[in-house]
């Protein structure tokens, strides 16, 4: 029996290479270490958040289907459509969302990868270099052995950016470390990743 797909991994696998050649000829961004991120297996891959097109990048770094965990909001307007068809997740963020959250565990389960930014939100009014992360990372990491690849997102959003770069870093297990201490170490290998591209 083959392996179990989920809601828009055909779309995303027919959608993507085209997205990958079109994002590198407009941005063109440079990726490191993408031989960090595991070719098989449950991962959950993270980092900070600056940019909507911050997943593209993520996108760009693997072949695998990454099923992106997204604000409610992205479902709600012109581009649902898009959203829907290449498998998003939808995060309502003024309350629990245990269907979603169940949903990504299941991926996770059988193996796949989740996207998502444990900011919660995009850092655009503050100064300080990382918001608090929440702990749903470690948390669906604890409940399906997932390895997490931690990433970091530095530069700008330009045409042909001479900055624009993304750089992962080495991806661990949780084995065990509470959700506290895996959070924070999860907070630290990102901030550090972050601070080497100052």
């Amino acid at each position: 029996m083959g392996k179990k797909r989920f809601r828009g991994e055909r779309a995303y696998q027919l959608l993507t290479p085209l997205m990958r050649m079109l994002f590198n000829i407009y941005y063109h961004p440079k990726i490191l270490n993408k031989e960090y991120i595991p070719k098989e297996g449950p991962i959950l891959i993270v980092g900070n958040h600056k940019h909507i097109y911050d997943q593209c990048l993520t996108i760009m770094a693997t072949k695998r289907v990454i099923h992106y965990l997204a604000k409610q909001e992205y479902f709600d307007g012109k581009m649902a459509w898009f959203f829907k068809l290449v498998g998003c997740i939808p995060i309502d963020r003024s309350r629990k969302n245990k269907e979603s959250t169940d949903y990504a565990i299941e991926i996770l389960k059988n193996g796949g990868a989740i996207g998502l930014f444990p900011e919660g939100t995009r850092n655009k009014t503050t100064d300080q270099l990382l918001l608090p992360f929440k702990m749903g990372t470690v948390s669906m990491a604890s409940k399906t052995n997932a390895t997490i690849v931690p990433f970091a997102i530095t530069g700008e959003y330009k045409f042909r950016s001479k900055n624009l770069m993304i750089c992962y870093g080495k991806p661990f297990q949780i084995n065990n470390m509470n959700l506290e201490e895996a959070n924070e170490k999860l907070y630290e290998e990102v901030k550090s990743l972050l601070l080497q591209k100052k």
